[in-house]
C-alpha cells in the first residue's frame, strides 16, 4: 500500500470522494471503529492516524452503520437499548432511538438502518458445542425470538420489527433489497424474511454441517450467500434460492466475512485462529492468511479497496493490512476492546458495502 504519511496524495478517484466527503458527510478516506469501553475512534487513512475519539460517555458500542450521504453515524448501545446518532464529522450526539433488549449489529440500505436486539439475551459466555445453556432464575423467556428493528433515519424513529430467530447475529440484504437475511446462532439457523411484509420466507439449519452461525455476506452479483459457522469452522456457501452447496473449511472460530470489490475473493476473520483467511471465491481454494491479533471480529475495507481494517477485540489494536502482500502495514494502539469497523466512502467489509 505505502500510503503517504504526511502529505496525502490523491488520485483523482480519490480526490473525486473526498470532495465528496467534505461537501456533504465525513470526511473521505476514513474509518470508524467502535470500541466497547472507549466509544468511537476515527482513522485518517492518509496518515494511519486516529484523529479523533467520539466520547460516548460510559455507553458501550458495538454495531456502527454510516448513513447514505456519510453524515451520520448509527451506533448500537446496550445501556440505551438503541443506537445512538452522531454526527461524522464532529461527533456531536444528534439523537437516539430505542429498539430493544441488547442491540448489537446495524446494516443500513438507503434511509433505513436495520438493528438486532434480543429480548431474552442473558449476561455470560455462549455455552460450548455440546453444552447446555445455563440455567437462570427467569428463563421462561429464554427461547424468545431476536427482532430486528428498522428505523427511518429521516424520521429517526423506529416504524417495525422483524422477527428473527434465537440470538440473531448477522444480517444482510439480498442483491434486489426485497429480503433480509439473518443469521441466529441460538439455533442454528439462516433465516430470509420479505422486507416490506415482514414476512418469513425460508428457515436454513446449520447443524449438519456446524453451529451458531455468525457472518453472513452475499456476493456483488447476488447469486451466493456466504455464512460463518463460528463453532463448525467452516463457512457455508448457498445459492440464491439459499440452497446450501457446500461447506468450506476455515480456521477456528469464523465470525465477519466479505467479498472484495470484483467478487473474486472471500474474506474471513477466524477469531481464535488469529488469521484473517482468503479464498478463491470460485473454487473455495484457501489461497492466503495474515497472522492478527486476539478475536478479531470485524474489518472493513478501504476506499480505493488496497487495504482491508481490522478491529481486533481481545488485543485492543486495529490492523491495517496490504490487501496485495496480505502483509500488516499498521498496528494501530489507543483501543479499548474495538468490535465495529466502517468506512468512508462506504465500502466493502463484514458490517457495510458501496
Amino acid at each position: 500500500m505505502n500510503r503517504q504519511r504526511t502529505t496525502p496524495c490523491l488520485r483523482p478517484s480519490l480526490l473525486a470522494a473526498a470532495l465528496v466527503g467534505v461537501s456533504f458527510g465525513a470526511q473521505a478516506d476514513t474509518v470508524f471503529v467502535t470500541s466497547q469501553k472507549s466509544g468511537v475512534s476515527v482513522v485518517d487513512l492518509a496518515t494511519l492516524q486516529t484523529t479523533a475519539k467520539f466520547d460516548l460517555k460510559g455507553l458501550s458500542p458495538r454495531g456502527i452503520g454510516i448513513s447514505k450521504d456519510g453524515r451520520t453515524l448509527v451506533v448500537a448501545t446496550r445501556e440505551t437499548g438503541g443506537v445512538v446518532l452522531l454526527d461524522a464529522r464532529t461527533g456531536e450526539r444528534t439523537g437516539e432511538v430505542k429498539v430493544g433488549t441488547n442491540p448489537e449489529f446495524v446494516r443500513i440500505r438507503g434511509d433505513y438502518a436495520f438493528v438486532s436486539y434480543e429480548p431474552s439475551a442473558k449476561a455470560g459466555p455462549p455455552p460450548k458445542p455440546g453444552e447446555a445453556p445455563a440455567a437462570h432464575d427467569d428463563d421462561d423467556d429464554d427461547d424468545e425470538p431476536a427482532r430486528i428493528a428498522i428505523i427511518d433515519l429521516k424520521q429517526r424513529k423506529k416504524v417495525g420489527d422483524i422477527v428473527g430467530g434465537p440470538e440473531t447475529e448477522g444480517i444482510e440484504f439480498s442483491k434486489d433489497g426485497k429480503s433480509l437475511v439473518v443469521t441466529n446462532e441460538a439455533d442454528n439457523t439462516v433465516t430470509v424474511h420479505d422486507i416490506r411484509t415482514r414476512r418469513l420466507l425460508k428457515t436454513v439449519s446449520t447443524k449438519k454441517w456446524g453451529d451458531r452461525p455468525r457472518g453472513i455476506k452475499v456476493s456483488p452479483d447476488g447469486k451466493r450467500y456466504i455464512a460463518t459457522l463460528e463453532f463448525g469452522n467452516r463457512f457455508l456457501v448457498m445459492d440464491d434460492k439459499f440452497r446450501v452447496l457446500r461447506a468450506v473449511d476455515t480456521g477456528k472460530s469464523p465470525y465477519g466475512v466479505a467479498f472484495d470489490r470484483a467478487g473474486k475473493r472471500i474474506y474471513v476473520a477466524a477469531a481464535h485462529d488469529q488469521k484473517l483467511e482468503v479464498f478463491d471465491a470460485r473454487s473455495y481454494a484457501k489461497v492466503g492468511e495474515v497472522a492478527t491479533g486476539d478475536r478479531c471480529w470485524h474489518f472493513t475495507f478501504t476506499p480505493d479497496d488496497k487495504g482491508i481494517v481490522l478491529a481486533c477485540g481481545k488485543s485492543d489494536e486495529v490492523l491495517v493490512i496490504d490487501v496485495a502482500t496480505l502483509q500488516v502495514e499498521e498496528r494501530l494502539g489507543g483501543f479499548d476492546m474495538p468490535w465495529g469497523v466502517v468506512a468512508w466512502p462506504r465500502s466493502m467489509g463484514s458490517l457495510d458495502q458501496p
